[in-house]
């Protein structure tokens, strides 16, 4: 099976390859929807993150604007919260694999969008970039509920830049033009690596 490291920056395009990737019926692991599962009520990071930063819960879940707000420009708090969350969610990525092993998948994404900057590529096959130019990044991002030029620029902070991410890449998809042409460099990936020789693990 080849298990593909799918990343990019916010509002690079992520969502799109996705949903693209499903269309075709390959697995696709979304890391920040393991991190809403892990924080929702009964969530193994509820206890954890609550003993770590008090008052960041409410109902039994982690109150995800007021755990931003702790951890905002603390990078000992932000490391404090990733060693709690990162181990949690490599449990639920290691476990998804195992599923997708089992079913007899070709292919596997895990779409992890800090892969690099965490030193993810060494858990995948192979890594796959979605790429825009930055107007068009900018112009999606500030599009979404709550977000702001200031909120943008702290996510942005912790992404490594995107020129760089083409760098350390296998496979670029250019998601700027339309999503028909992201969606068609897509499909011609996936054929390519089904044709090719199986990843690691089998």
């Amino acid at each position: 099976m080849i298990v593909l490291g799918l990343t990019g920056g916010i509002g690079m395009g992520k969502s799109t390859a996705t949903a693209s990737l499903r269309r075709m019926r390959i697995p696709v692991f979304d890391a920040d929807a393991a991190v809403h599962r892990l924080q929702a009520r009964g969530g193994r990071a509820v206890g954890p993150i609550g003993a770590a930063f008090p008052g960041t819960l409410r109902d039994g879940r982690v109150d995800r604007e007021a755990l931003r707000r702790a951890v905002l420009g603390d990078p000992a708090a932000l490391k404090r919260l990733e060693a709690i969350v990162h181990p949690l969610v490599r449990d639920e990525e290691r476990r998804f694999l195992a599923r997708a092993r089992r079913a007899g998948a070709r292919i596997a994404v895990l779409d992890v969008p800090l892969l690099l900057e965490t030193g993810g590529q060494a858990r995948v096959d192979r890594v796959v970039v979605v790429s825009a130019p930055v107007a068009v990044q900018r112009l999606r991002v500030l599009r979404r509920p709550g977000m702001t030029e200031e909120r943008l620029a702290s996510i942005r902070a912790r992404q490594m830049p995107d020129a760089r991410k083409r760098r350390l890449a296998d496979f670029v998809i250019p998601t700027g033009l339309s999503r028909h042409f992201a969606q068609a460099a897509i499909r011609r990936l996936v054929s390519r690596l089904r044709d090719g020789p199986p990843g690691r693990g089998g």
